[in-house]
């Protein structure tokens, strides 16, 4: 049996990723969700797109109150990510759990030697 506490230390895991690397807190907490709570990939990516919105509000009104947000940036990075998801989303539909599973981590991989790089 799953302990309560487990499915909000990944919350807390996922928005302070969120907040201090500035990363969609799902590169945390889909991988957490899977491997802790034996949630399938679907479902973690699901999860994980509901609970990031108010780690994402939270965090966009801390850095607009200290000026560090750019609202036309953000207003054109949004107007892509709403076409963006439903395709996504629609993609993730046709895939395997297992499939999900090696996109994310080539996905992650790719994005981690970027961070090298850069």
């Amino acid at each position: 049996m799953r302990a309560r506490w487990q499915p909000v230390a990944v919350g807390v895991a996922g928005g302070l990723a969120a907040g201090l690397l500035g990363v969609g807190g799902g590169v945390v907490i889909v991988p957490l969700l899977v491997a802790n709570l034996s949630i399938t990939q679907r479902g973690a990516h699901a999860i994980s797109l509901a609970a990031i919105v108010p780690a994402a509000l939270i965090g966009t009104i801390v850095y607009a109150g200290a000026d560090e947000l750019s609202w036309t940036a953000a207003g054109w990075l949004a107007l892509g990510a709403i076409v963006g998801a439903p395709l996504g989303v629609r993609i993730l539909a046709r895939r395997s759990d297992r499939e999900l599973a090696i996109v994310f981590l080539l996905f992650t991989i790719i994005v981690g030697v970027r961070l090298l790089l850069v």
